[in-house]
């Protein structure tokens, strides 16, 4: 039970290293730091789901906390109830992994994620709470001080509202979309707001059973979706994760238009209608460094943080920013939400489009993507990583010889056992190239 908080939340294979026991212990140590008198609990469609559900509610309820079940919505969602409720929140989800690994996330009241030091607040309280045996005497609730669970299924259609009305009147009428849904949270929710909007809607992957979450579907696996694109000749097609927090879009040709290239065309259209507080865009070290070149020729600043959609989030609260995310498709617009909405941006992006009249190969040709290689080392030492100083060499060498033109980034996963290794370098061979070296140096120098 050594769990710890990740870029986002805790994961792991739900009844193994994810279990039972430990769910409760967490939500335990969750309550005693977070405080409130209740805390709103979602989950995405994984079998595992009312496993994790009922260990959580067990362990607030013991600690005094009401639960408020939420039932199965995007963790948006989840963010929305706890804004408008403010009250802490869970989600009960690991995203785009496959359908055994299942995760924790938590909201503050007022529907933020947890910053740096209140997680370690939370891991210290674990510790306690997974190291000793507490009963009555040693202050437990009682009676009735123990919390009680109940369920609210009115959260989904708030949420879906909300969405609708964030385009200020305009309408989708006459464009059509296909969503693929990846058998997870937004297989309802998605396609209903579209509906509404009055765009011509066709679904994908939206026949959950449990077990084929994210299976070959979705953003992680988004071919699926350009065949459904080109056959139906559809306008623009959509790929959300499992729980909606993150969306990649597909344009009329069938071609994949990543998160970097949809902030790049939001940024523009945002700063032409004076929306985009301090002509800026928040990013992460992951981000395209075409992107980054784009934005200087269009006068617009970037800002970069670490990996994680929350450091974006961060820094865009601490300044006022309104736009921000990730290459993966987690997109944060402040305006309407507290935390990257697969949905809200697939939104977005429609009626940049119906707003334009121009497609969204047009639009993504704002910037031009440097070819990218990213690659995992596995069965290494992550712990080792910092002070691998031949590796650091290696690195410096190869910057050196793009002469500008590319860049290296390696990291440690914020959610799995290995390294990271990207490489952006002026053509493809020339990255694969360079990636391929550094991975061999970081399997050689950091292996177990």
């Amino acid at each position: 039970m050594s769990l710890q908080f990740g870029t986002d939340g805790v994961r792991g294979i739900a009844n193994s290293e994810l279990t039972p026991e430990f769910v409760t212990a967490l939500a335990r140590a969750a309550a005693r730091v977070l405080g409130g008198s209740s805390v709103l609990i979602g989950r995405d469609t994984r079998r595992s789901g009312s496993l994790m559900l009922a260990a959580l509610t067990a362990g607030f309820c013991a600690e005094g906390v009401d639960v408020v079940d939420l039932g199965v919505l995007p963790t948006p969602a989840v963010a929305h109830a706890s804004v408008t409720r403010n009250a802490v929140a869970a989600m009960i989800s690991a995203s785009h992994n496959p359908f055994f690994d299942n995760g924790i996330k938590f909201f503050m009241a007022g529907g933020r994620k947890l910053d740096d030091s209140v997680e370690e607040r939370i891991e210290a309280q674990l510790q306690d709470v997974l190291g000793a045996e507490r009963n009555a005497a040693d202050g437990s609730p009682i009676g009735a001080q123990v919390g009680e669970s109940s369920a609210d299924n009115s959260v989904l259609d708030e949420y879906v509202a909300s969405l609708t009305n964030v385009l200020e009147g305009r309408r989708l009428h006459g464009l059509s979309v296909v969503l693929d849904c990846a058998n997870g949270a937004t297989s309802v929710s998605a396609p209903e707001v579209f509906r509404r909007l009055g765009a011509s809607v066709t679904v994908i992957h939206a026949t959950p059973n449990g077990i084929n979450i994210n299976d070959h579907c979705g953003s992680t696996h988004p071919e699926s979706l350009q065949e459904a694109v080109r056959a139906s000749k559809a306008d623009i097609g959509f790929a959300f994760d499992g729980d909606a927090d993150r969306m990649l879009a597909v344009d009329s040709n069938g071609e994949l238009v990543d998160g970097d290239q949809l902030m790049a065309m939001m940024a523009l259209d945002m700063r032409s209608r004076h929306r985009l507080a301090g002509d800026t865009v928040v990013v992460t070290v992951m981000t395209n460094l075409g992107f980054k070149l784009a934005m200087r020729d269009a006068g617009v600043n970037v800002v970069e943080t670490k990996v994680g959609d929350r450091y974006v989030l961060e820094s865009i609260e601490e300044n006022g920013y309104t736009l921000g995310g990730e290459q993966s498709g987690h997109l944060i617009l402040r305006e309407y939400a507290t935390t990257g909405d697969g949905t809200l941006a697939a939104v977005v992006i429609a009626d940049l489009i119906a707003r334009t009249a121009k497609p969204l190969a047009e639009h993504a040709k704002v910037m031009t993507r440097l070819p990218q290689v990213l690659k995992n080392v596995k069965g290494v030492d992550r712990s080792r990583l910092d002070s691998a100083s031949e590796l650091w060499e290696h690195v410096r060498s190869i910057e050196e010889s793009f002469a500008g033109s590319g860049r290296v980034l390696i990291r440690p996963s914020g959610t799995e056992a290995l390294i990271r290794v990207m490489v952006e370098a002026a053509s493809p061979e020339l990255a694969a190239s360079a990636c391929d070296r550094l991975c061999d140096t970081v399997s050689r120098t950091l292996a177990l």
